[in-house]
């Protein structure tokens, strides 16, 4: 609620605005490799679900899923039962822009490779590139 009314805020001043992170919520079912694995899960709820889709109804674009439409997006694997070696991810960290930050986006992605380091976070980067005015 209060990440809701401060998006609301500064949305309201029409001025570029990101917001970005570890978001805990897998919005929809594409955005999990194994959906019903999910299904009891505070990430998947349909109140945590519709918490996240409450901020991109204020006009928040999801970057990755503005510039793919590429299956198997995914930001996260548990170290757990060989999760990303069978590509069992989900997608928690999301790149949220208003209206005017997304005017000047350019790219967006996810950077998996980066999970088969060695000692790895759980965690991918997720990026943005942004046209920026000189």
């Amino acid at each position: 609620e209060r990440l809701h009314a401060f998006a609301a805020d500064r949305l309201a001043l029409e001025e570029p605005l990101l917001l970005c992170g570890d978001f805990n919520v897998i919005p929809a079912e594409a955005d999990a490799a194994d959906p019903s694995a999910w299904v009891n899960d505070a990430l998947f709820l349909p109140q945590t679900r519709e918490a996240f889709r409450a901020l991109t109804h204020l006009g928040l674009v999801d970057a990755v899923r503005a510039t793919s439409d590429s299956a198997k997006l995914y930001s996260f694997w548990d170290y757990q039962a060989g999760a990303f070696q069978r590509d069992l991810g989900i997608r928690i960290d999301h790149l949220l822009l208003s209206p005017q930050a997304a005017d000047t986006l350019i790219a967006a992605g996810i950077d998996k490779h980066v999970r088969a380091w060695e000692k790895p976070s759980d965690h991918v980067p997720v990026w943005v590139d942004l046209k920026i005015a000189a």
